[in-house]
């Protein structure tokens, strides 16, 4: 097989986010495949051809670029931020894994900066203990299992990301998912909303959990949720590197 796939992070929005090594192939490939809005923002140029699809069709995009690299094709599949966290690497591998024929095909995964890191870095260091991140999105898990893992996550005091907080759709889900919180953090806990960092339509706010609510997110927000020890200073929000309680000043 002479083509080769690689399924890369275009970052959260500012191009000069997209690391070398993902520009790199992108320079080299005959095909880039992915959602609508971020092959869109790949320039085209001659003997690339570009195949945007809708975003509900994952395992169909990923079978497509799979099928173009056994045919020789140079192929990118875009995600922004990073392409293995809630993004395509995943699906690749689903569908690789059903398909054993293209498993000697050349593929690899280049990393991108995640919108969850990129929102942090904007509001200080408010991921700098243990975190975790939870899609809030119930299309390819019950709500139950959201709350759960919200309720586990909370009852363990990580800080939170939260990915995909608020549909058209689903806007009930962020209100309930923000009531969990309350029970298990109390109304004091810091909650960052970070919109569309690192683009234009960049807005960040941080406001006490007593004060957060449903309408302040959308499908372009991050929200980070710090942990018991997560405080302000200046106009940053960080949490400490030690778990104990912080010194008196």
């Amino acid at each position: 097989m002479t083509g080769w796939l690689c399924i890369a992070g275009l970052g959260p929005g500012d191009e000069h986010l997209i690391t070398p090594e993902v520009s790199a192939a992108l320079a080299a490939a005959t095909d880039v495949v992915g959602y609508i809005p971020y092959v869109a923002r790949i320039a085209p140029r001659d003997g690339l051809t570009l195949h945007p699809s809708d975003n509900r069709v994952e395992l169909d995009r990923a079978r497509a670029a799979l099928t173009m690299a056994a045919e020789g094709h140079k192929v990118v599949v875009v995600s922004s931020g990073d392409p293995g966290v809630f993004a395509m690497a995943a699906a690749v591998f689903e569908a690789l894994e059903r398909q054993p024929a293209w498993q000697a095909l050349d593929i690899r995964v280049l990393p991108g900066i995640t919108a969850m890191l990129a929102a942090a870095a904007k509001a200080g260091a408010p991921l700098g203990h243990d975190f975790c991140a939870i899609n809030l999105s119930d299309n390819l898990k019950p709500a139950a299992l959201i709350e759960a893992r919200v309720r586990a996550a909370a009852g363990a005091d990580f800080a939170m990301a939260f990915y995909n907080p608020r549909s058209a759709s689903r806007s009930e889900t962020f209100g309930r998912i923000l009531e969990v919180l309350r029970q298990q953090c109390g109304p004091e806990r810091l909650v960052i909303f970070a919109r569309a960092v690192s683009t234009p339509e960049e807005a960040i706010h941080t406001v006490a959990l007593r004060d957060a609510t449903p309408e302040m997110a959308d499908m372009r927000t991050v929200v980070i949720v710090g942990n018991a020890a997560t405080r302000r200073v200046g106009r940053f929000v960080y949490t400490p590197r030690s778990a104990l309680p912080a010194a008196p000043p």
